[in-house]
């Protein structure tokens, strides 16, 4: 029976050291949030983003914008934003209304005060190897791998999903870790075939059951990152844990598992800018 790994708990020592960190400095690290309208996923999302840095000790300052905003009054924000010296990162919340163009959007923030990583300077740092921020997704699946002593140094590792904010950033981690990295998404033949090679396996594709038992070899290591809802409306990942868990030997749960993490790691992303900035003041 495989171990759980604790996402909740991790979380919150990650949480205890950045806020360790956070007191230190000359002021308190100060996130801004903008929420472009009324979605309610978006609206918890951003509750808890500020209940984090209300833990942590740091300044939380939130925009919310209607939903017809157009995109150059958002744009105008995030400039005034990047000016201001008491704000330390920027996170605009996806999704965007459909009449705004998420990668301007997203552009617009300055590299510095990108503690999402999403900018191109940021993603061409993390893939030379030299990043400021680490993208927090994958950063906390690789926290979870360190808390946990599970070496990724010549492990077999399987990623499954291709996009820019986790499986992309995901596999260049892994492989800066000294893994043996593969990649793969929805043209890809014979999935099961390759899953059950993988001595680590991380899934972010967005379907519920779709790793089961006879896609995963006996003793691997397998990171959920999925946010799914099931028939019954209860949420999941893409693992079936059930099936799962007595053949791995970690697993992590969904609630409780990675999604605990990528929240602890901004904070931890937000106090790397702050010293950055402060230490240039």
């Amino acid at each position: 029976m495989a171990i759980r790994i604790d996402g909740k708990a991790l979380a919150a020592r990650v949480k205890e050291r950045a806020a360790a960190g956070g007191r230190t400095l000359r002021r308190a690290p100060g996130l801004a949030v903008i929420l472009v309208g009324e979605d309610p996923a978006s609206r918890v999302y951003v509750s808890g983003k500020e209940r984090d840095c209300a833990e942590c000790g740091f300044l939380s300052f939130e925009h919310e914008l209607p939903a017809q905003t157009e995109e150059r009054e958002l744009l105008r924000l995030i400039g005034r934003l990047n000016a201001d010296p008491a704000v330390d990162g920027i996170l605009v919340q996806l999704p965007l209304p459909k009449h705004m163009d998420e990668k301007r959007v997203l552009d617009a923030i300055a590299p510095d005060k990108d503690v999402d990583a999403f900018h191109p300077v940021n993603v061409g740092r993390l893939v030379i190897g030299e990043p400021v921020f680490l993208p927090c997704t994958p950063a906390g699946v690789m926290e979870m791998l360190h808390a946990y002593d599970i070496p990724v140094r010549g492990k077999r590792c399987v990623v499954l999903g291709r996009s820019n904010i986790v499986g992309k950033p995901m596999a260049m981690l892994l492989l800066q870790a000294d893994g043996t990295v593969t990649m793969c998404h929805s043209r890809t033949p014979d999935l099961a075939a390759i899953t059950r090679e993988a001595d680590i396996l991380v899934s972010a594709v967005g379907r519920a059951g779709l790793i089961g038992a006879d896609m995963v070899k006996e003793g691997a290591v397998v990171i959920d990152v999925a946010m799914n809802r099931d028939a019954e409306g209860k949420l999941c990942g893409d693992v079936d844990l059930a099936a799962v868990e007595p053949k791995a030997s970690y697993i992590t749960p969904v609630p409780g598992g990675v999604g605990p993490m990528t929240r602890a790691m901004l904070m931890q992303n937000l106090l790397t800018a702050a010293k950055w900035h402060q230490a240039e003041e």
